[in-house]
């Protein structure tokens, strides 16, 4: 059997499965339905401020595997229903971002910079119009590298960077967060530093508590959730709300933002959009086929190389000050991620983010598909079950794309309105509906506490003017850079020199050195 036979039976695997329930004599697919009922909850739990794509896919996945059972069957639906809410999260999230300026994830704070801007010019339906624009294209983008690359493009990143390798190349990357994003490469360290220390709270790689201070409740480590809510929406929501005590004790009054001017996305607005998504898709679906590197820093790369394109070019206004090419790069970069995240997957079994994680999840808990590099081999004249399934898998990212394409660009206009709502009734509800995803996931009261707790680091580093992103990045990455950083000293024979052990992690470290003196001679104007 050939490439094409391949192709042909994971569309049938997909349109031809068991049916839902009939319309006019037309069946149909039960995976359709699960994809399209996945995508709609995806967009809603994106759109929703402290809520998040993987929170979704987390409670999803048991209550799948309960409906439709551990036969072979089931692992199109249920995979099809975690891939929609991953693809309409991806969109749903630039909605906060935007029109309230508390990002739901890491990658949407790059989206806030320029996305709240033209909120409080009184455009944001046409922001909301960019992200949708944008973040369809990257995710076109990379799901067509995805289907044409998977078996080959991870294989080859692999080959080329061992242990060593990596641990430098996370280096790096936190490196570039810091000094880019920081405001200043002082503020970024600091920023950069104390989510690290954050991260090695608790037992992390070791046997026995670190930095718990004999409290068992600190032994067990600081919540994935209440970290990242806490500092990037309760500490917005905290600056918001003060802002909004000042703004009534100056005027007696809270100003609501009316919209104004043209709200459309024109032909001259996609031409002119055109060459920073191109760039941001390309830089987020390499970033994307790098196992466990993610969509933040894509992010981060695609905001920072279309904002030096676009000062280099003087256009008006400033990345940072309502630009819709800020949200084109930010958007196209972090969403380009979703698919190339699948690269690796697919073809080694590695995650590259939290959705593809359950994606694994669910592959292993039905059975049937084991993703590796068995999935994409021949097997002479037998039919090869697990490449069947990753065609029908990569037809269900066709049949999202098209959602996303159509449904997702109606939802994105139709949201304008959220931005008539007044902040002073809007925190309350952000802060209530945070703190009850917080205890929904977590259940315990400290999770809570710490929450709060870092909800008000958030507003002082906000005061303070130091960046919350590089914190949250290190935060993320910690245990990552912690574990390859082991892994490549013990492979190497406790070498303690490691990261200067081959030509390409020798240049990541390089690189690393060049981009903080770099950035230490750049002028403070040149920086956001």
């Amino acid at each position: 059997m050939g490439w094409f036979d391949y192709v042909w039976l994971g569309i049938q695997a997909v349109f031809q499965g068991p049916e839902a329930f009939t319309i006019l004599g037309i069946a149909i697919p039960i995976t359709v339905l699960m994809i399209l009922m996945g995508f709609l909850m995806g967009i809603a739990v994106g759109a929703t401020p402290g809520l998040a794509g993987p929170m979704a896919m987390a409670v999803a996945l048991p209550i799948l595997i309960s409906i439709f059972g551990f036969s072979p069957d089931a692992l199109l639906p249920v995979m099809g229903f975690l891939l929609g809410i991953m693809k309409g999260a991806t969109i749903g999230g630039a909605v906060p971002a935007i029109l309230f300026n508390t990002p739901g994830t890491p990658d949407a704070y790059m989206t806030t910079l320029d996305g709240y801007p033209m909120t409080k010019q009184g455009q944001a339906r046409k922001a909301l119009r960019v992200a949708h624009f944008s973040s369809a294209s990257g995710d076109t983008f990379s799901d067509i590298v995805l289907i044409l690359c998977a078996p080959f493009l991870a294989v080859v990143v692999e080959r080329y960077l061992d242990l060593p390798e990596k641990t430098a190349l996370l280096i790096l990357s936190l490196a570039f967060i810091a000094a880019v994003i920081g405001g200043s490469v002082g503020k970024g360290l600091i920023s950069l530093g104390l989510g690290l220390m954050a991260a090695y709270v608790g037992t992390g790689e070791d046997f026995y508590p670190r930095l718990s201070m004999g409290s068992q409740t600190l032994a067990q480590g600081f919540p994935i959730a209440a970290v990242v809510l806490g500092v990037l929406i309760l500490g917005e929501v905290f600056k918001s709300i003060e802002e909004l005590w000042q703004e009534s004790r100056k005027s007696g009054a809270i100003t609501v933002i009316e919209q104004k001017g043209d709200q459309k996305l024109h032909w001259a607005d996609i031409r002119r959009l055109l060459p920073y998504i191109t760039r941001s898709a390309v830089i987020g679906t390499v970033i994307g086929a790098l196992p466990g590197i993610g969509s933040t820093l894509a992010a981060t790369l695609g905001y920072t190389t279309g904002r030096a394109a676009h000062a280099r070019k003087g256009r008006k206004p400033a990345f940072g000050h309502g630009a819709p090419e800020g949200i084109a790069a930010t958007e196209a970069a972090n969403s380009s991620v979703s698919g190339a995240n699948l690269i690796p997957v697919l073809s080694l079994g590695i995650p590259g983010n939290a959705a593809a994680v359950f994606l694994i999840l669910a592959a292993d808990s039905i059975g049937g598909f084991n993703p590796g590099p068995s999935v994409f081999r021949f097997t002479g004249d037998a039919v090869n079950p697990e490449l069947v399934i990753a065609f029908g898998f990569f037809t269900c990212m066709m049949i999202a794309n098209l959602l996303n394409w159509t449904i997702g660009g109606a939802f994105m206009r139709s949201m304008g309105f959220m931005s008539h709502i007044p902040k002073h009734i809007l925190l309350p509800v952000v802060l209530l509906l945070t703190l009850t995803s917080i205890y929904v996931q977590e259940t315990r009261m400290a999770a809570i506490w710490f929450t709060i707790g870092f909800g008000v680091l958030g507003y002082l580093m906000r005061r303070l003017g130091i960046s919350p992103l590089p914190f949250v990045i290190a935060y993320i990455l910690g245990a990552k850079l912690e574990e390859s950083a082991r892994q490549a000293f013990a492979a190497t024979g406790g070498d303690a020199w490691f990261l200067f052990a081959s030509p390409v992690s020798i240049a990541f470290m390089i690189l690393t050195v060049m981009v903080i003196v770099l950035s230490l001679r750049k002028p403070k104007e040149a920086k956001t």
